[in-house]
């Protein structure tokens, strides 16, 4: 027992000591999608080579459509978003997957991954509405805040593998793409959401798209079980988000979006 605690003490004066020394090269600034000044402790390169390193894991993991038309598709659509967000520092990538799956997912640094299911039932704009939410996420960079905040054992390990080269980068990739995976909270895609809108507008999509999508993710998730990577699974009730989308647009909120946010 006394060896465990003090395994454990050791533990945690490493944790602390890996910390600290990385949070001396934290910076600050200002985040144009949350609209908040903030404290960052990685730089975008860092960032860029945790988004690489996680794709790798995605790709490996899930298989890309092997359809270029669809492909083609998603990354018109997608570097349209691109050019009108916030983070211009930024080279992105769009890329479609194969499954059933009603989801989409963004990694740190400008990967975006829509699953084939998602594509098949949403228009050009409606995907477009996606894409967007999925880019507004990482120029807010609620992937990297999500780690952050995780600090401890995870966080020093994943920055010591990113920041050296060696040959515990595969693990910490591992150990982010498990926490990215996770889903990002309430508060970051109701933001993704209203960030989301501006994109598509300055793209030259119907933002109205993001409702009629929202209505259609309602009804798909009504007809299958929860995937274990549902595009709803981690996200707030579907009335709340087109409250949202509402807001952001000027419409008025009905009694109907009140009495639907009940029945969720």
């Amino acid at each position: 027992m006394q060896y465990r605690h003090l395994a454990f003490i050791i533990f945690l004066s490493t944790c602390y000591f890996l910390l600290a020394t990385f949070l001396c090269g934290c910076t600050s600034e200002y985040n144009l999608a949350t609209g908040r000044e903030e404290t960052l402790f990685y730089s975008t390169d860092k960032e860029i080579n945790l988004g690489r390193s996680i794709a790798k894991q995605v790709e490996a993991k899930y298989k890309l459509v092997e359809d270029p038309a669809v492909q083609e598709k998603v990354d018109r659509i997608g570097q349209k978003i691109a050019q009108g967000c916030d983070r211009k520092e930024l080279v992105y990538y769009f890329k479609a997957l194969e499954g059933k799956e009603v989801n989409a997912v963004s990694l740190p640094g400008g990967f975006v991954y829509i699953y084939k299911g998602l594509i098949d039932i949403a228009s050009v704009d409606e995907l477009a509405g996606v894409i967007a939410h999925e880019v507004a996420h990482i120029v807010a960079r609620h992937s990297i805040k999500k780690l952050q905040a995780s600090m401890g054992y995870m966080l020093a390990r994943i920055i010591t593998a990113q920041t050296t080269g060696s040959a515990g980068a595969v693990y910490g990739a591992d150990l982010a793409f498990s926490e990215v995976m996770l889903g990002y909270s309430r508060e970051d895609e109701l933001l993704a959401d209203k960030v989301g809108v501006r994109y598509v507008e300055r793209a030259g999509f119907d933002p109205h798209a993001m409702i009629s999508f929202l209505a259609k993710l309602k009804e798909a998730k009504r007809k299958e079980p929860l995937a274990p990577l549902s595009y709803g699974r981690t996200h707030p009730y579907i009335a709340d988000r087109i409250s949202v989308v509402k807001q952001e647009l000027g419409e008025n909120i009905s009694f109907t979006d009140y009495i639907n946010r009940e029945s969720e």
